[in-house]
């Protein structure tokens, strides 16, 4: 069993930055997958970063802006969102998963944060 708890959301001008954190409960930690996806109002919730080991990815429309990386001594997870535009306004969600086998697709975590809200103004 693993619980997920997002921070770090606001608002922020466009061009501006946001760090999300996600702090994690459970002794194995370093052994999970982990992603962070976001739903915005109407749509469906979608991919934006993945890190597996060493292994990171991204969707195209945060690559280059975003980074996603992991502190396992202090089981948190976070995302550096640089350059941000109004289109990046979402609801932000972590998701962990032993060994997802699409880690793209949401269906493929079995644990969840209660999401960070994430606004950018124009």
């Amino acid at each position: 069993q693993v619980q997920l708890v997002e921070s770090g959301g606001g608002l922020v001008q466009a061009g501006g930055s946001l760090r999300l954190s996600c702090a994690a409960s459970g002794r194995t930690f370093s052994s999970y997958a982990l992603g962070w996806f976001r739903q915005a109002p109407g749509k469906e919730r979608e991919f934006v970063a993945a890190i597996s080991g060493r292994s990171t990815n991204y969707a195209d429309s945060v690559k280059g802006r975003f980074t996603i990386s992991r502190d396992n001594a202090k089981n948190t997870l976070f995302l550096q969102m640089n350059s941000l535009k109004p289109e990046d306004t979402a609801v932000y969600y972590c998701a962990a998963d032993i060994r997802p086998l699409v880690p793209r697709s949401p269906h493929e975590y079995a644990y969840w944060g209660q999401g960070t809200q994430v606004t950018v103004s124009s």
